[in-house]
């Protein structure tokens, strides 16, 4: 079986319900986010992270194997939580408190792929133990890697690059954000700063655009527009374009070390499909990521 292992924090968005004083409780947490995209697409899918012995951290495990993911729980004193502001435009903020860092332990069998980033990969000891877990996880798999930039949690920016550096380094596939790019490299292309980005090793670096669809670098330069849709918010968008891009690779037969060659060479099918998703999860609320089924239904309109 081939699998894709997610390494990275879970927690629960305490989301706006309507008014300042109430909030509803929503498993998230980008790396969760990807795990859950992956198992409602058919990929096989691990999710190994942190929860709390406590209410919100089986709120999360059942989210996550309600989708089909094999949920690796590493004890942590409390589920995370991150308080969700939305601006006029659905574009969210985030207020966290977390309380796990990852500890570095075997992937789990059948793993062809480990995707990582965030949170878990910044702060902390984390980087350095998620550093070790990608460096391991070479030999076995593709490694997959996601800045997604928390600038209200983030060091000061010389550090933020060098430690981003590193870990594209480690990655054959990079998927950021403009507003990534433009927090770690204020005023630059971000084209050219992805272009700097896959000279340090990755075969595959995806920007995305928001609205603006997604460009991918590999042997090709490709960009996809995206569909109009009619945004509720953008929750959990770039999580769901991750989740759709990696299966896009599995179902290419592209996954693995031995297709770290090939890998470079992805079909443009695999963004548009990746654009698709990340668009239909905007015409809902929170991070919802589609199924297959969804999607497959979403291409034909």
């Amino acid at each position: 079986m081939s699998r894709v292992t997610v390494l990275g924090e879970a927690l629960v968005d305490l989301a706006p319900a309507g008014d300042e004083r109430l909030f509803r409780a929503v498993p998230g947490g980008s790396p969760a986010n990807v795990a859950v995209g992956l198992g409602r697409l058919g990929v096989p899918s691990s999710l190994v992270t942190g929860l709390g012995a406590d209410a919100f951290g089986r709120l999360v495990a059942r989210h996550a194997r309600d989708a089909g993911v094999s949920v690796v729980v590493q004890p942590s004193p409390f589920t995370g939580m991150a308080v969700v502001t939305l601006d006029d435009a659905g574009v969210p903020s985030y207020d966290f408190a977390l309380s796990w860092e990852p500890a570095e332990e075997p992937l789990p069998d059948g793993t062809v792929a480990l995707h990582t980033g965030s949170l878990a990969a910044a702060l902390g000891d984390g980087p350095a133990r998620v550093e070790a877990v990608m460096a391991a996880a070479r030999p076995v798999a593709t490694v997959s890697f996601d800045p997604n930039m928390r600038p209200a949690l983030m060091g000061d920016r010389p550090r933020e690059l060098a430690r981003v550096a590193r870990q594209v380094a480690l990655s054959d596939v990079v998927k950021a954000s403009e507003e990534d790019i433009a927090w770690l490299h204020p005023g630059a292309d971000p084209l050219e700063v992805a272009r700097e980005w896959r000279a340090l090793g990755p075969a595959l670096v995806v920007v995305t655009h928001g609205a603006g669809g997604a460009t991918l670098l590999g042997e090709e330069e490709v960009h996809r527009p995206a569909p109009p849709v009619e945004v509720v918010d953008t929750v959990g968008a770039g999580d769901a374009f991750s989740a759709a891009f990696l299966a896009g690779l599995r179902d290419a037969d592209l996954l693995g070390p031995d297709r770290r060659d090939a890998l470079a060479r992805v079909p443009a099918d695999v963004l548009e499909t990746a654009v698709r998703a990340a668009s239909l999860t905007c015409t809902r609320p929170g991070a919802d990521p589609p199924t297959r089924a969804e999607l497959d239904a979403f291409a034909a309109v």
